[in-house]
């Protein structure tokens, strides 16, 4: 079985610290990051330490933590669910989607003629220039590493099987053949949730490192349950003489328990009661989502003779 949080690339991942790389605290707003990023900028972009190695790849750190810390979404899944986490969800051509560094270049006077982390077929180059687009060091040089594009497995999970967790074998293709690999699919694996296994996308034509394998959930629909993120939804009936009475229901939620459930006297068409900590569990972190339960009032379509009079003596004492 492939233990995908042993992998040496995941726990590479798993040491990156954001803050750290930018010099901020985690509790530092929107004007103090760019702040930081500006200045580190100025310092190790290539067209102002050209030719050396070192400030490049500081550069590339520098900006992929302000890639991520400067969208609002992506710093909070990095601060919920830490570095490996979000590795595992976000691919780097994820991380850099969106991000506008043109403008701070070109406020720093560097400017930004290529900044690409898709690259054609899914590679990933690291480029910049200013003016005539000189890309990360030398006049009309590209960096020559690339990498393969990855590739991204939907994997169709039952409720149950996020609930609880599971282990799947996935087909896929990886270098012209077929490859069976088992995974173990951890709990609170929502919809749009990924896990990341390295090195297993396609590999790239100039000789880089291959892409990434990307296991991306999706939750099939319940017949009985619905869902909300980690919430879960179910409707149960009563009848109208127990919506005005009270009376009390048995829920049976997945996994076997099951959950009794106080309907108070008066209870309206629609209420919705809620169970702390029965919804789906987190994927990274604790706790569990809630689970509501919807009461339906049923009304009766048709009358008989008896329950009409008891109506019309209803009706009479003013109810």
């Amino acid at each position: 079985m492939l233990q995908l949080h042993n992998q040496q690339e995941n726990l590479k991942m798993s040491e990156t610290d954001y803050y750290k790389i930018l010099g901020v605290g985690k509790e530092a707003t929107e004007d103090e990051i760019k702040k930081s990023y500006r200045k580190l900028a100025m310092k190790y972009h290539p067209d102002h330490a050209e030719g050396d190695k070192s400030a490049e790849e500081k550069f590339k750190h520098i900006s992929e933590a302000y890639a991520v810390l400067s969208d609002k979404e992506k710093r909070k899944q990095y601060d919920t669910f830490g570095s490996t986490g979000f590795h595992q969800q976000y691919s780097q051509e994820d991380i850099f989607s969106g991000v506008d560094f043109s403008s701070i270049f070109n406020d720093l006077g560097i400017g930004a003629n290529f900044f690409n982390f898709g690259g054609k077929g899914g590679s990933t180059r690291f480029s910049f220039g200013t003016g005539g687009g000189s890309p990360f060091g030398s006049q009309g040089r590209q960096q020559s590493r690339t990498k393969g594009s990855d590739l991204v497995y939907e994997l169709p999970l039952t409720l149950e099987e996020i609930i609880t967790g599971v282990s799947k074998t996935v087909s896929f293709q990886h270098k012209g053949q077929t490859e069976n690999l088992t995974v173990k699919i951890p709990k609170g694996m929502i919809t749009g949730k990924k896990l990341r296994v390295p090195g297993k996308g396609e590999p790239d034509p100039y000789g880089g490192p291959p892409g990434d394998l990307f296991i991306k959930s999706k939750v099939l629909d319940d017949p009985v349950y619905s869902r909300d993120e980690n919430d879960l939804n179910i409707s149960r009936e009563i009848r109208l003489t127990e919506a005005v009475l009270g009376t009390n229901l048995v829920v049976s939620v997945i996994g076997g328990r099951e959950l009794n459930l106080k309907i108070p006297p008066g209870t309206k068409h629609k209420t919705k009661m809620r169970f702390a900590g029965y919804g789906i569990p987190y994927m990274q972190g604790e706790g569990k989502g809630d689970l509501y339960v919807s009461v339906l009032v049923r009304m009766p379509s048709a009358l008989t003779d008896e329950q009409k009079n008891l109506f019309e003596k209803l009706a009479k004492t003013g109810l």
